[in-house]
């Protein structure tokens, strides 16, 4: 059974829709949270691989191309390898809301997708997120849920960051591997 954590990005990850930002479409405006790197390092060192799942629907709305996409996403891995912590994948839906696609969460998509293509056993993963959307995606894969921001009955655990989200992950994890 390989477990995975998979990460939304924006709310999650980075700062975003603040007095800074208000949507990230460009690398200087990508702002990482306080104890992200060190979070996401202490799953790594855990042995769970970790995946970013984002909706970026200003691709399909014309506010940014891909090619920005991805040179913020080679920004976010080199914030992130400064301090030793890895993403083994990132996953992201380009598409309008409501498109009707099968990869913008809501829909499971993209973590399925992630799980094929790495081997990973969905029901033994987390997924991490600070929307319902990000919520009903991990449900309907089977992923154990994880809500960053105020306590939320429909997650499997509520925590106000990522960083303080991390030991609860870790130590499921490998109560879970324990067991088998």
């Amino acid at each position: 059974m390989k477990q995975a954590v998979f990460l939304d990005r924006d709310g999650v990850i980075n700062e975003c829709q603040t007095d800074r930002v208000r949507h990230v479409n460009h690398p200087h405006q990508l702002f990482l949270f306080a104890g992200v790197p060190e979070a996401i390092k202490a799953l790594n060192d855990a042995g769970l691989p970790v995946f970013v799942v984002t909706n970026q629907g200003g691709i399909g709305l014309g506010f940014m191309k891909e090619g920005s996409l991805t040179a913020i996403h080679r920004r976010l891995e080199e914030l992130l390898q400064e301090k030793g912590a890895v993403l083994t994948d990132i996953a992201y839906c380009p598409h309008r809301p409501k498109s009707g696609c099968d990869c913008r969460k809501p829909s499971p998509g993209m973590l399925r997708k992630l799980a094929e293509k790495h081997g990973l056993e969905l029901t033994a993963s987390f997924m991490v997120g600070d929307r319902e959307t990000d919520i009903q995606a991990g449900r309907a894969a089977g992923c154990i849920t994880v809500r960053i921001g105020p306590p939320d009955p429909e997650a499997d655990y509520s925590a106000p960051s990522l960083a303080e989200a991390a030991p609860w992950i870790i130590e499921q994890a490998q109560a879970s591997a324990a067991t088998e």
